[in-house]
């Protein structure tokens, strides 16, 4: 496949990132797309794949899309976002369009399953065999990778919309519409806003109790990664954490608090932040265009 172009694109819930790249150390351009309505959101996305495979035709197209998705390709709305909590998403077709436009081998994903398997292949679990990558920002995302392959069952994770154990003294409702209190509900960009209520974040110091209560949640999460499917790492990124990154350091403490002395986690740095930072989910897309071009 040397020389092959591959495009990618990272549909996340303020902006999409349309990548066009020979590999993941030769990204040849990246445009951004700002999360509106459906129809041009998406018809935006189509301009811009048609435009690069006209200049030179593309190899194959990965798409790591917020959820919930339809990843069954057996089912007729394969390629679909499902029941989202963003307003006028749910039902809308995504991979589907987009490989008849094109007409290549298209991958499709969550942006948090794509993103775990670049930080696999090219980040912070180079030499492991399976992880889980959180991400927090708009929402709350679990992406996990087991014997080298994302772990889908009938669907795919969604352990952003757990409930977790609440922070004694902490009875705020949380904002998710299905879930109230589950993690996203709880600690993503949107909860914390409400929570602050008129106060500014400018305004938040790194020692306000907001600050706890999020990283309670996040450290009940990945108490549940734990004792679930024991992920070698567990690495956390968005844009929550790339500006408030004090928070990373405050989850391996409540962690081992929660954990007890029942399990002893792996040496060094377990919970830690990706090694690809932000180009995470942008190079997640390119993976699953890679492996799209792999089984064609």
């Amino acid at each position: 496949m040397s020389g092959s172009l591959y495009a990618g694109v990272e549909l996340g819930g303020t902006k999409c990132i349309c990548i066009l790249a020979r590999s993941h150390e030769d990204v040849i351009d990246q445009q951004v797309v700002d999360t509106a309505d459906p129809e041009a959101t998406v018809r935006a996305i189509e301009e811009i794949l048609v435009r690069w495979n006209s200049r030179e035709p593309l190899r194959s197209l990965g798409i790591a899309s917020f959820g919930p998705v339809d990843l069954d390709h057996a089912s007729p709305t394969w390629g679909f976002i499902t029941t989202t909590t963003k307003p006028l998403w749910s039902g809308t077709d995504i991979a589907g369009r987009l490989q008849r436009r094109l007409g290549i081998p298209t991958g499709f994903d969550t942006d948090v399953n794509g993103a775990a398997l670049a930080e696999l292949r090219w980040g912070a679990g180079r030499s492991l065999t399976d992880l889980a990558y959180v991400t927090v920002g708009t929402g709350v995302g679990v992406g996990l990778i087991a014997n080298g392959r994302p772990i889908h069952g009938y669907g795919h994770p969604e352990l952003g919309h757990m409930r977790v154990a609440r922070k004694p003294g902490d009875d705020w409702p949380g904002i998710c519409p299905f879930h109230g209190g589950c993690v996203e509900g709880l600690a993503a960009g949107g909860a914390i806003r409400a929570r602050l209520g008129a106060r500014s974040l400018d305004d938040v110091g790194t020692d306000d109790p907001i600050w706890e209560s999020v990283a309670w949640a996040l450290a009940q999460l990945c108490h549940v990664l734990v004792v679930s499917t024991a992920p070698q790492r567990i690495l956390i990124g968005g844009g929550v954490m790339e500006r408030q990154p004090h928070l990373l350091n405050r989850i391996p403490k409540l962690l081992e608090e929660s954990l007890g002395a029942y399990l002893a986690l792996p040496a060094g740095d377990y919970v830690r932040s990706p090694g690809l930072g932000s180009m995470a989910g942008p190079l997640g897309a390119i993976a699953l265009a890679e492996a799209a071009a792999g089984s064609d």
